[in-house]
């Protein structure tokens, strides 16, 4: 189950990451082009924090404690790596490619979640 493991992994890494980066004034302004709201922050942060724990979870309970964790910090890197290059290039894309790789993960996690 590899393959599905990561896709969900990351899924989940770039949208937590890139909420996480959304959460910080210069970057949501570059992408919306407003600062963001406290309430925002807050909602971002959480998100970001919770979905990356989320990821932890997931690596660790199918591909299991000893593995998992060493394929989560790879898909954190390379979801880490995705969204640089996305926000060097094309800023405007960040949300939607967001939106997209959280969508993209569900299907992953509930083909994980019917094999369980």
């Amino acid at each position: 189950m590899t393959p599905l493991v990561l896709a969900a992994n990351l899924g989940l890494s770039f949208a937590a990451l890139a909420a996480l980066c959304l959460s910080l004034n210069r970057h949501h302004a570059e992408v919306f082009d407003r600062k963001a709201e406290r309430a925002a922050v807050l909602r971002l942060r959480a998100f970001g924090w919770g979905a990356i724990a989320l990821s932890f979870f997931v690596a660790g309970l199918w591909e299991g404690w000893a593995f998992g964790p060493v394929q989560w910090i790879g898909a954190l890197t390379g979801a880490a790596l995705g969204l640089v290059l996305l926000l060097s290039y094309q800023p405007r894309y960040v949300a939607p490619a967001a939106l997209a790789a959280l969508a993209a993960s569900a299907l992953p996690l509930a083909i994980l979640a019917v094999a369980a």
